[in-house]
């Protein structure tokens, strides 16, 4: 049972990567994609800047905002701002494996707290209107992932959760780094499929070492949903597959040019704002990853978009590296496929 269409595709929080100039971008390749914030803890959305943190452009709707935290007021808190700044989906991180999000009693860790966690959505999802989501692992160390994340899957959902989002591995705060827990731990995704079966009527979305949109349609199969991370930032046009083989609708724009020609008031009006070029071509670098010029276009870009005063005819001298207007991207992802599998 497939309830909710509109997390059938999403593109991952990640931290130093999913600020706002990159969802725009990711918005000019997909109409269809859940968008994620970085995780921004409650104390810094309390406290802080809240104009530059939160502020996004409208473009990016749907877009959701990812806290970390545990304490249920700061959360609820949180939560209200984010609606009030336009936020379609709040969602918690119970899957952030760094020591820092440990010692700050959130991200991963919070696992073997089903119930604080349990509280924090019941406590958001008074505060709000909209969807409250959480994303968690399959468990935490030594824990039984059998029973630990039934556990933790039913109290959420009974806390009111609209959907679960399921990164398929476990998280090991003793031992590996952030880093070793994206690869080294053995990724689990009938576990996941399992869950789905036991809870049909609580939307559950996989993530975790989906390499394309392929593999996205197979595991549709089994959950409601799919969330891509690495390969949809490393990769960005595989984006451009995800309207047509997911959501049976043409992509925003057909090539990357063109997605990055559209992009280009963007850019001029965060300019005239003061950011710098590289702060958002630095997400471009792997737009024509495997297409003829992708090397000159990511060396034109590092090397000149990082210059006082760099503006967007950085971005054009860079684009005209590539290959013609109408690459097909299609097939370099079939020329891609047979380099690996040879």
């Amino acid at each position: 049972m497939h309830l909710d269409q509109s997390y059938r595709f999403s593109v991952a929080p990640m931290m130093d990567w999913t600020d706002r100039h990159c969802r725009v971008f990711h918005r000019l390749l997909t109409r269809n994609a859940r968008l994620y914030t970085e995780m921004l803890t409650t104390g810094a959305i309390i406290h802080g800047a809240r104009k530059r943190l939160l502020g996004f452009s409208d473009v990016e709707h749907p877009v959701a905002l990812q806290l970390g935290g545990s304490r249920a007021e700061d959360l609820a808190a949180s939560a209200r701002i984010g609606e009030d700044f336009g936020y379609d989906e709040i969602n918690l991180n119970v899957g952030c494996p760094s020591d820092r999000v440990k010692d700050g009693r959130f991200g991963a860790c919070l696992m073997a707290e089903p119930d604080l966690v349990a509280e924090g959505v019941h406590a958001m999802k008074r505060a709000v209107s909209i969807p409250v989501t959480v994303k968690c692992r399959i468990g935490i160390d030594d824990q039984d992932t059998e029973s630990g994340l039934d556990i933790f899957a039913r109290k959420v959902a009974a806390a009111g959760a609209d959907a679960l989002i399921v990164h398929a591995r476990k998280a090991w705060l003793q031992g590996l780094s952030p880093k070793e827990n994206r690869d080294i731990p053995p990724l689990d995704y009938d576990r996941v499929y399992r869950l789905k079966a036991s809870l049909r009527d609580l939307p559950v979305v996989i993530n975790g070492g989906i390499g394309d949109i392929s593999e996205a349609k197979q595991h549709l199969a089994h959950v409601d949903g799919v969330m891509l991370g690495r390969a949809a930032y490393q990769e960005p046009w595989r984006l451009l597959k995800v309207d047509p083989e997911l959501f049976g609708e043409a992509p925003p724009h057909t090539t990357m040019k063109h997605a990055l020609e559209a992009m280009m008031p963007y850019i001029e009006d965060q300019l005239a704002g003061g950011a710098r070029l590289h702060a958002i071509t630095r997400h471009f670098v792997g737009a024509f990853h495997g297409m003829p010029g992708a090397r000159a276009f990511r060396r034109h870009l590092a090397e000149n978009g990082v210059k006082d005063g760099a503006g967007l005819d950085v971005l054009r001298e860079a684009l005209a590296l590539v290959g013609g207007p109408h690459a097909n991207f299609a097939k370099a992802e079939t020329r891609l496929r047979s380099e690996c599998a040879s």
